[in-house]
């Protein structure tokens, strides 16, 4: 069975970390489901920098659905919605609770993921101006930060959505896999290429 994400989008949402993380996901070989939160059964979203995207489907159509990982990409409207959204704060919930990987990015740690107590105590990362929403003693200021105990990855912003990206697919499919992804880029220094 071939491994599913659930990459979520609302209207003032991090385009850059969006794009990023799905166009990674799918080089990687992940079946990338994109939904739209918080905005009826409209499928098409604005982001923060005002470029539109079109989710396959809205959150109500999959929130039953089974999927390997959920993805809240940052933007602070986007993560607002988010936060305003009950079927995601229960999805979120859910796929912790069934052991799923949660992969926050940017405002989406600090207002949704802290702002409902879904991982209380905690570390992580997110924005750095958002860091007083994170209890000082789980604050960590790294690129991303992955509590395995949890299966709960948070990484920073736009800058570090592709060591975020390549992350994810370490976790769910492993070294190789994230290597392999990583040789198809030009990554910057400081991105780990996964190569042993």
């Amino acid at each position: 069975m071939a491994v599913s994400a659930l990459v979520c989008l609302a209207n003032g949402s991090e385009e850059t970390e969006a794009v990023t993380v799905i166009d990674l996901l799918v080089r990687g070989g992940i079946e990338v489901t994109t939904a739209a939160v918080n905005n009826g059964d409209e499928r098409e979203v604005r982001c923060s920098r005002g470029v539109r995207l079109l989710a396959d489907t809205p959150l109500s159509a999959v929130r039953d659905r089974q999927f390997d990982v959920i993805v809240l990409p940052g933007g602070a409207k986007g993560a607002e919605g988010f936060r305003d959204d009950a079927q995601l704060v229960a999805a979120v919930r859910r796929m912790k609770n069934q052991g799923k990987l949660v992969a926050a990015i940017c405002a989406a740690p600090a207002l949704v993921l802290q702002h409902h107590q879904l991982f209380p105590s905690v570390a992580m990362t997110g924005f750095p101006a958002l860091k007083d929403r994170i209890p000082p003693k789980e604050w960590r200021d790294q690129r991303w930060v992955y509590v395995k105990e949890e299966n709960l990855l948070t990484s920073q912003g736009p800058g570090t959505a592709m060591d975020f990206a390549l992350k994810i697919i370490d976790i769910l499919l492993g070294n190789a896999k994230a290597a392999e992804v990583a040789a198809q880029l030009v990554l910057p220094a400081g991105i780990d290429n996964y190569a042993s």
